[in-house]
């Protein structure tokens, strides 16, 4: 694309093999074609990445990546249980993978499209933070543990007056790699380390795919995805 390679930006697909409510999760099809693939297609069309890479466990992804011409990273077989923790398996795919930015960009969050994903790294560049976290702006009476967030008990606001509510989609989401490896070495948490900022996506975005009614979901609103 270009850039220089000390600013470069990389597309993460995180894909286990195993999934404790939906069997081989990542090889279901929606549309005819399987979560993975498809966020592999959309990674790769919408050219907002120096490098796309799947990382897995499992070796039947890495043929899947090369096959959609794309990078696979093969991360060790622990880091692919359900004991494992994200940041687990992004500082050990960091450690070997120079870029300034890594992109997650998860396959179970199939409505998201190409043009979104080109949006989102399109402001992840022009940002100063060190996380940026994708969002679906919930403009709705909130409460938490019984109380209100964003609205009060005193009186009655049109929703539409609302300050909407960020709930974070983790459909995809950016960390500056030096950020994230330096709270690693100090035993901090990653995730969120250093400035954080936030990225609206749309609700369709948002869907995230982990049972069976979820995949269902997706199929009957995928007609409804344009990009």
């Amino acid at each position: 694309m270009g850039r220089d390679k000390n600013k470069s930006i990389l597309a993460l697909i995180p894909a286990r093999m195993g999934s404790q409510r939906l069997a081989r999760k990542n090889l279901r099809e929606l549309g005819g074609v399987p979560l993975i693939a498809r966020a592999i297609q959309k990674c790769r069309d919408c050219a907002a990445f120096d490098e796309v890479w799947v990382n897995s466990e499992n070796s039947q992804f890495g043929e899947i990546a090369t096959s959609e011409g794309v990078h696979f990273h093969q991360r060790p077989e622990a880091l692919g249980s359900n004991a494992a923790t994200s940041e687990q398996y992004i500082a050990e795919f960091l450690e070997s993978h120079p870029c300034e930015w890594v992109v997650q960009v998860h396959s179970i969050a199939p409505l998201l499209t190409a043009s979104e994903i080109r949006a989102f790294v399109e402001y992840v560049h022009k940002s100063t933070a060190d996380v940026v976290l994708s969002y679906e702006p919930v403009q709705i009476e909130c409460a938490y543990l019984g109380k209100p967030v964003n609205f009060t008990f005193a009186e009655k606001t049109n929703s539409q007056e609302l300050q909407p509510i960020q709930r974070i989609s983790w459909s995809i989401t950016a960390w500056r790699r030096s950020s994230f490896l330096s709270a690693v070495t100090r035993g901090e948490c990653a995730t969120y380390s250093g400035k954080v900022d936030y990225y609206p996506v749309s609700p369709l975005a948002s869907h995230v795919i982990k049972t069976e009614q979820d995949l269902k979901i997706a199929e009957a609103l995928l007609p409804l995805v344009e990009d």
